[in-house]
């Protein structure tokens, strides 16, 4: 039996921590739900190409997309979103394309090429160069990189805070809270006790005693937002180095967007290294990038069937 609703389109943005799903069809919307991205394992291809697939299934049951556009959290190179395409598109019987998930911010704000900024869980700046290569520029994880995150901040207001003793100051506000967070008494004691509570959603859950003891004067503090806002700067510089359009840069993600500190610091960084580009705050649910996205798969597959029925 035919679907009764045609020309779904189908937009996901794969987080961290949580799915966003949404289909349309024409201008209707059909679905928008949130799910849990307990499961998601993007290193394995198959395993992350059936979430995918069972995730379509419940949010639009009975019905088979026309287009499929996913960004995919984890998703770091164009090898990457390319054998996750070729697992998924046999899966829904429908043209698909996987991106990073920073991919989906520049679309979202209206920007037909650009760069997108993702300052959250990690961190990544992305975008496409004049050949339509993906270039990605940090993302490195809790562990080695993604400055300006929410774990990331939470690793340089240690290591500050450590720094700062070994000059022979007093703890200031910012040690203070940390050492109540972790239940310790000594600066010193902070590397055992983060370490026995590592990863990035631990350490991530922290990132708001920076901003709390920014807001109580703590110079030490000032300082770590300081160099997150230039780190985060300097990913959009190292992207744009690399032939991408860099007119404008599309900001996403829960720091740096909730916390205006943050925010305020990267656009004056950026401003002074890039003062051409445009800064644009993500005021929309990223997912509507990558329905943007979908509607331009829909729209290529169209023509192609035009010219397959002429052909014919």
């Amino acid at each position: 039996m035919p679907d009764l609703i045609s020309g779904v389109r189908v937009g996901i943005d794969v987080g961290g921590t949580k799915t966003h799903v949404r289909a349309v069809a024409d201008a209707r919307l059909l679905a928008d739900q949130v799910y849990s991205s307990v499961g998601w394992v993007p290193a394995d291809f198959r395993r992350a190409g059936a979430f995918l697939a069972e995730l379509i299934a419940r949010t639009i049951p009975g019905l088979t997309p026309v287009a499929v556009a996913v960004g995919a959290h984890g998703c770091d190179s164009a090898e990457d979103a390319a054998a996750l395409t070729a697992e998924l598109e046999p899966l829904v019987g429908a043209p698909c394309v996987v991106l990073n998930d920073a991919e989906l911010l520049a679309p979202s704000v209206g920007l037909g090429d650009g760069i997108g900024l993702v300052a959250g869980t990690g961190s990544v700046a992305v975008g496409r160069d004049a050949q339509g290569q993906p270039v990605y520029v940090g993302g490195w994880g809790w562990l080695f990189g993604d400055e300006g995150s929410a774990p990331g901040l939470i690793r340089e207001a240690a290591r500050a805070s450590l720094a700062a003793r070994d000059r022979g100051e007093s703890p200031d506000l910012l040690a203070a809270l940390l050492l109540d967070a972790y239940q310790v008494s000594e600066v010193t004691d902070l590397p055992d006790a983060m370490a026995a509570q590592a990863g990035a959603r631990e350490w991530g859950s922290r990132a708001s005693l920076v901003f709390d003891a920014l807001e109580g004067g703590s110079a030490v503090a000032e300082a770590v937002v300081e160099d997150a806002a230039e780190a985060l700067a300097r990913l959009v510089v190292k992207v744009a180095a690399r032939g991408v359009d860099a007119s404008g840069v599309a900001v996403g993600g829960g720091v740096i967007l909730n916390q205006p500190p943050l925010y305020d610091a990267f656009a004056r960084r950026l401003g002074a290294l890039l003062p051409e580009t445009a800064v644009h705050r993500l005021d929309v649910p990223p997912v509507q990038g990558a329905l943007v996205i979908a509607e331009r798969l829909a729209g290529r597959n169209a023509g192609l069937i035009a010219v397959e029925a002429e052909l014919a």
